[in-house]
């Protein structure tokens, strides 16, 4: 069983950049993918970035191609997702994922969530 806490989330200006981090609790965070996801309200949660166990392969939903790069640093057992000239339509609540078993962008073949980072991009 893995703990996984989401922060970094918060609010900013169309056009600006956040970065969002994952903390992951015991030892086995390098031997697994992790993904980020997001929920806006009223829609259902969405694929946004994932990334191998490695760090060697990355996988972006098309809607955050060229503005969001995923990266970990296994030995802090933390995943990033860097995002940069965020739109109104970014907003929602940020999770991140660990262990996949399956087709990574979706949802429901990820074991592990975090609580969340709410992000909100004003116009």
């Amino acid at each position: 069983q893995v703990r996984l806490v989401e922060s970094g989330g918060g609010l900013v200006q169309a056009g600006g950049s956040l970065r969002l981090s994952c903390a992951a609790s015991g030892r086995t965070f390098s031997s697994y993918a992790m993904g980020w996801f997001r929920q806006a309200p009223g829609k259902e949660r969405e694929f946004v970035a994932a990334i191998s166990w490695s760090g060697g392969s990355t996988y972006y939903a098309d809607s955050v191609k060229g503005r969001g790069t995923i990266s970990r640093d296994n030995a802090k057992n933390t995943v990033y997702l860097q995002m940069n000239s965020l739109k109104p339509e970014d907003t929602a609540v940020y999770y991140c994922a660990s262990h996949v078993t399956g087709t990574y962008y979706v949802t429901r073949n990820w074991t592990y969530w975090g609580q969340g980072t709410q992000v909100t991009v004003s116009s």
